[in-house]
This record gives C-alpha cells, structure tokens and sequence, in this order.
C-alpha cells in the first residue's frame, strides 16, 4: 500500500501526492510550489503525474514539476495535457511500478469531454466529476454524459475512498438538503461537516457509500428527489431528467 499527503493550493483545491518510500505519484499538481515543497521536504522522487482533465488548475504545474523531475504525464489523449506522455481514453489499467499498483483508467466525460479518472487499492481520484455530495458542472459535455460518468463511479465498491479535487463539500451540502430535506443520512452529514469544517480539517475524503447516501447526483430516481426536480422542472421523469433539472438547479442555486 501507499501513502496518500494532501496538499492544499489555490483557494479551494486539493493536490494528492502518492508515495511508498522515497518515490512518489502526485495527482493533478495545478501548482507546482506547494509539491516541490512536500516532494523535498519528504525527500521524495516524483516518478509520475496523472492528469484527470486539462484545466489549469489540474495541470498547471507540470512543466515546472518536470524541470525538476523525469517523471511519466498520465493524461486524456483528447484533451491537451503539458508533456503528455502516457494517453488514454478509459479502459486501460495503468501499471505504476513505484507504487506497486494497478489504476483503473475510467472515462468520466461531462466536466470535460476527455475527462479521466483513476481507480486502484480502494482509492478513486476523480478531478471534478464527482464531489462530496456534488457534481462537476457542465463546460464541455452534456447532463447524458455527466450522468452516465456518475453512473459509473456509483457502482465503485461501498467502501471506496473518494479523492476529490476540491473542497466542496459543505456548499453542496446546502443544495443536496434543499432537495432532499427528509433525507436522515443527509442531515447527520450536514451537521457532521459543519464540525469538520469549523475545525479546519478537510471533508475529502469520503465513500461512495456515503455518497449513495446522501449526494442528490447519484439518487435521482428517489421519490423525494424526483419531486424537488419536478418543482423545477415539471416534464422529469426518468433519471437522466432529473439530473438534469438538478444540475440546472445547483447551476442557480
């Protein structure tokens, strides 16, 4: 197994480093500084950069990480990734050697249209398709798209981690309960999230368990669910029109 460091950067986003011994796998670097610090302060070789998609805030450091390292740039082979070295489309299992570990490689377009993520030892890094109790919106692909990605991670094991690219959680919170607010599951994780957060500490990771649980993107063929899209948008019926109406919905909200 490995370790997992979270690195904060920007205002709200997390950089994930992966290391065993004194190699390490970071995921999305937007901001090379606070990686170079962990990486020498850690006295670690960054051997590979995976990429979800090609916003810069996901892949803005990786030039300047790889004047300092030699490192393999895993990324979507549809989008423009710096240095790309490793292309994929989804449906590949990536073998990082340094970690020992095998990724799953799962196309989640929707966010982007190229969109990536990476599932391996119980741990999903999933950029910003899927957040805590949130999804990514929509800047390239369609609701069909989005939905079909979510559908994807939703039947990931229970107990998966789920490392996400940013620090949403309590505001998606305050939607998911304006949906569904006799939702008990949902209402003990508001609570539990304020504590968190008024704390100082991260929400992410969290299980796809919890999501199921709690995450309005994934039950859309909820009857309480079904009727808060309805409000909105009278004509949903069927999953992909409620998701719909909802992504609109927290696109306002």
């Amino acid at each position: 197994m490995f370790d997992i460091i979270r690195i904060p950067a920007f205002k709200d986003n997390y950089i994930w480093l992966l290391r065993k011994g004194a190699v390490a796998v970071v995921v999305d670097p937007g901001d090379a500084r606070p990686v170079l610090d962990v990486l020498e302060r850690e006295g670690l070789t960054l051997a590979s950069i995976l990429v979800t998609h090609h916003h810069n805030d996901h892949q803005g450091g990786v030039a300047s990480l790889l004047s300092h390292y030699p490192a393999a740039v895993f990324g979507p082979a549809t989008e423009s990734i710096t240095a790309l070295t490793q292309p994929l489309h989804g449906g590949e299992t990536i073998r990082l050697t340094s970690l020992g570990v095998d990724f799953q490689v799962i196309a989640v377009p929707g966010h982007t249209l190229g969109h990536l993520a990476y599932y391996g030892s119980g741990c999903l890094y999933c950029g910003d398709t899927l957040f805590g109790a949130g999804c990514g919106r929509l800047f390239e692909g369609t609701a069909e798209q989005m939905h079909d990605s979510l559908t994807r991670l939703a039947v990931l094991p229970a107990e998966t981690a789920v490392y996400c690219a940013h620090e949403y959680t309590e505001a998606n919170l305050r939607f998911a309960l304006a949906v569904e607010p006799g939702n008990r599951h949902l209402r003990r994780r508001v609570d539990e999230v304020a504590v968190t957060r008024a704390k100082g500490l991260a929400t992410v990771p969290f299980t796809i368990a919890l999501e199921r649980a709690t995450n309005p993107f994934l039950r859309c063929s909820e009857a309480e669910v079904i009727v808060s899209a309805q409000s909105r948008a009278p004509q949903a019926r069927n999953a992909l029109e409620v998701f719909t109406a909802l992504r609109q919905w927290k696109n306002e909200f």
